[in-house]
């Protein structure tokens, strides 16, 4: 009788054990951390189609972006897109010749180097203001950011959607953690 009821002491406490674990992982999964599938190739060649990656999720909740961080947020169409943030809130955005301007001052990006030394006609990123995109606006408001994919000639991003509110992006990412053989930390 004594040794049944010490065997139920002890199922009782794996169940607990268990059920406490996987509430953990439950709220580290929606509260903190979330894995998401890059879908297309609008950010290549930084990220591929296929790509998982980890989503920080309270990064935000207590900061704001930075420029050239790689965001996802909830686009229009209803799906979550991943973006790198190019404008942030009071910018002017220009493009002239394949160089960003920030409020007139150009501005370097380093992550498209690859991609441009691969063009033979052309350029990676079409000419374009602010003001061309939206002619309501100068600067980007306050509460929003200006994203574009990597991918300049193939990416849906801010040019084609508007400026993202800061209340649609879900969080940041950085870290590739799948395939095994493309395991990465992005800038």
């Amino acid at each position: 009788m004594e040794k049944t009821k010490k065997e139920k002491n002890e199922l009782w406490e794996w169940i607990k054990a268990l059920v406490i674990a996987f509430a953990i992982a439950l709220i580290i999964r929606y509260v903190f951390f979330t894995p998401i599938v890059v879908d297309g190739e609008s950010m290549m060649p930084t990220l591929k189609n296929g790509d998982r990656m980890i989503v920080n999720k309270i990064g935000y909740k207590i900061g704001e972006p930075d420029r050239f961080d790689i965001v996802v947020f909830h686009a229009p169409e209803g799906k979550d897109y991943i973006k790198r943030v190019i404008g942030l809130p009071g910018d002017h955005i220009e493009y002239k010749d394949d160089q960003l301007y920030i409020n007139g001052e150009p501005i370097d990006e380093p992550y498209l180097d690859e991609y441009k030394s691969q063009i033979t006609e052309g350029t990676l990123t079409q000419d374009f203001t602010l003001e061309e995109i939206d002619p309501n606006l100068e600067v980007v408001p306050e509460g929003y950011v200006f994203v574009m994919g990597d991918n300049r000639r193939y990416s849906k991003d801010s040019r084609h959607i508007g400026v993202v509110s800061l209340d649609e992006i879900i969080g940041n990412t950085s870290v590739v953690f799948w395939p095994l053989s493309e395991m990465k930390i992005v800038d």
